[in-house]
């Protein structure tokens, strides 16, 4: 049996009718940037997420770094954010002209440990640089957003979350993306709403953060030719609007089933020598990968190559182990848990059109 780790052209397959009739219908109105199907896409995400003013922008990394300039965030300032995150979560800190700073994660959920962050911002001198923190929902399960927040006001920081793998996650009940200050989502092609492209989201509460970031997408204009503020070009095209108007419609469903594999992967490797991911009381994980972990990583991840399984890493150098990043003067042993886990952790395929006979395989094979 062959399973890739990856096989987006089986949900295309699945839906490829409506596909093809949204992308023909933007083709006939000749309209391409800012028009109808992103107004449409909004009001829809914005219902699905139960609250805030969506506005689409060109990636999930564009999010991040609108999201972090709408809420004030100057060249100088200090945003802290997980050392385990993808990398671009830390580009978009640095777009902004801010400088990242790292706090080590929970050993359970694998995103940022309330704790540190405290602990952190305790011991810095007045007046803070920092003014925001980027907790990641990593993976698709919700960092513990109650006690950050409540970190993040005390010392006065605007809260930005991270949830470019994790639409349709829930905390205490609440979907992620209007917990913060604001919420940016991703949207490219392997998320669990993908487009067939770049594409990204932010969700924010306030109308006046919702105005300022409709502008900074497009290039600062308040009005057609009348530029307030300094600006960008991101902006989410009519095209991709199309087609995740209608996986929206099929998100729920999907997620759904991911949570049905990943619960098929808990029984049947209950008895492996692995530690499985976790889903917190507060959470409500969407599985946007299932990452195991094992000492014998690399050993497992031949084996089940081997056996035609492709797996994947996410991901396999924190940041401050990447050249570029070595800038930021922290050294190996700075965030154990983070470092510990980079060398452990496998993601497993996961993806809605998964069989349940190709998870068998898989944890069959894992197990022998």
């Amino acid at each position: 049996m062959q399973i890739p780790f990856f096989e987006l052209n089986r949900q295309y397959l699945d839906i490829q009718e409506e596909i093809d009739q949204a992308v023909a219908e933007v083709f006939k109105s000749g309209w391409y940037i800012l028009g109808e199907e992103l107004k449409a896409f909004e009001t829809e995400f914005s219902a699905h997420c139960r609250g805030g003013y969506a506005i689409g922008v060109g990636s999930g990394t564009d999010a991040l770094q609108l999201a972090l300039l709408a809420c004030g965030v100057k060249p100088g300032d200090e945003v802290i954010t997980v050392p385990n995150t993808a990398v671009p979560t830390v580009v978009a800190i640095v777009a902004a002209g801010a400088r990242p700073v790292l706090v080590d994660i929970d050993p359970k959920t694998y995103t940022m440990d309330p704790e540190r962050l405290e602990s952190y911002l305790k011991a810095q001198q007045l007046p803070l640089k920092a003014k925001a923190v980027i907790p990641v929902h990593l993976y698709g399960h919700p960092a513990d957003m109650n006690p950050i927040i409540e970190i993040a006001r005390k010392f006065g920081l605007r809260v930005i979350e991270d949830a470019c793998q994790a639409v349709g996650a829930e905390y205490c009940g609440a979907r992620v993306g209007i917990l913060g200050d604001a919420g940016c989502f991703s949207f490219y092609p392997t998320k669990n709403l993908g487009g067939y492209g770049d594409g990204g989201m932010v969700v924010v509460n306030e109308a006046s953060l919702a105005n300022h970031l409709r502008m900074l997408r497009n290039y600062g204009e308040e009005s057609k030719y009348n530029n307030a503020v300094f600006g960008y070009n991101s902006r989410l095209d009519e095209l991709q609007a199309a087609v995740l108007r209608v996986k929206l419609r099929y998100l729920d469903v999907w997620n759904q089933r991911r949570r049905s594999i990943a619960g098929l992967y808990r029984d049947l490797l209950a008895d492996a020598d692995l530690s499985l991911p976790c889903e917190a009381p507060y959470a409500r994980h969407i599985y946007h990968l299932y990452v195991v972990r094992s000492r014998e990583r690399d050993h497992l991840q031949r084996k089940l190559k081997e056996h035609g399984i492709i797996t994947s890493i996410h991901y396999p150098m924190p940041v401050h182990y990447q050249k570029a990043y070595q800038i930021l003067g922290y050294s190996r042993g700075d965030f154990p848990v983070a470092e510990r886990f980079s060398s452990e952790i496998l993601s497993l395929p996961l993806y809605p059109e998964l069989t349940d006979e190709q998870i068998a395989y898989i944890c069959h094979c894992i197990s022998v």
